[in-house]
């Protein structure tokens, strides 16, 4: 019996070692992060980015940056054959509604469509559009692709003022123990149609009234609440491509908001199958 507490530690502290060399051995997430285009503050904000996402997980983040600031941005690495090859997620955060190359915008989601997992961020879903797109698209039709793989439709937004975030959906990895929170000044993008994406939380906007142009507002005028989606899930194609969207996310502060960051982390760990139901990292994966 005086032997049994002695290699009872010893095992124990054995057990932890072991866990901790296997620890080791995984290999670190690589993801690509797609940056740039009209409207934001992309120099900055991919910099916060790469940083907050380094800082939360075992990952080694690459930037494909372009500083063109027009809604014709394009990306270099997107023209290259098996583009995605070396990336475990690509994290979409560009803004080019005017890039409108078939073959283009085919030759991205046919690395999603094979498997490759993505994260959409903020004006991501407002690129990649052509034709008669502020209207509902029909799945399957020459302009659906990209909001097929989004999993959600979105056209516009409204005024920069602040949204109250709620979590819809509190079950889920991505989402699991996170508060509610409002936001500084941001766009509350609008949903035309869910298609097959799934809510995971929802924004509240107070738009305060605003007169037509060579009108007077009425005294009586009232601010109006407006209600949208603003993070969700979908899986997209025949191999079921895990994506995670958010349209939070048009200021620098925003990004660089912890919860913000803890959000789009979450993403990238359920979208490559590296989170527990309880929404913890798999051992090797968190820091």
């Amino acid at each position: 019996m005086r032997l049994f507490f002695p290699l009872l530690t010893l095992a124990v502290t054995a057990a932890l070692f072991i866990a901790q060399a296997a620890d080791t051995t995984v290999k670190p997430l690589r993801v690509l992060i797609v940056a740039g285009g009209c409207c934001h503050e992309y120099d900055k904000q991919h910099l916060v980015l790469k940083e907050g996402i380094e800082a939360r997980l075992n990952a080694i983040v690459d930037v494909a940056y372009n500083p063109d600031k027009t809604t014709k941005a394009t990306f270099e690495i997107y023209k290259a054959k098996d583009w995605d090859k070396d990336f475990d997620v690509i994290v979409h955060d560009e803004c080019s509604a005017d890039v409108t190359d078939p073959a283009y915008v085919g030759a991205i989601l046919a690395a999603h469509k094979a498997g490759k997992p993505a994260v959409n961020l903020h004006c991501a879903m407002h690129s990649y559009r052509w034709g008669n797109f502020r209207e509902a698209v029909k799945p399957g039709s020459d302009n659906s692709g990209w909001y097929e793989m989004l999993g959600l439709q979105s056209t516009g937004h409204g005024p920069k003022e602040p949204i109250a975030i709620s979590f819809t959906d509190k079950t889920h990895p991505i989402t699991q123990g996170f508060a509610d929170w409002t936001t500084i000044n941001e766009e509350l993008y609008n949903n035309i149609q869910i298609l097959t994406g799934k809510p995971l939380a929802s924004g509240v906007q107070i738009v305060p009234p605003k007169a037509k142009k060579g009108e007077t507002l009425p005294p009586d005028a009232k601010a109006t609440e407006v209600t949208s989606v603003v993070a969700w899930t979908n899986e997209y194609g025949p191999n079921k491509t895990k994506i995670f969207s958010t349209t939070i996310g048009h200021n620098t502060e925003t990004v660089a908001d912890a919860r913000y960051l803890d959000l789009v982390t979450r993403g990238i760990l359920w979208t490559t199958g590296h989170i527990n139901e309880n929404g913890q990292a798999e051992p090797g994966y968190g820091k």
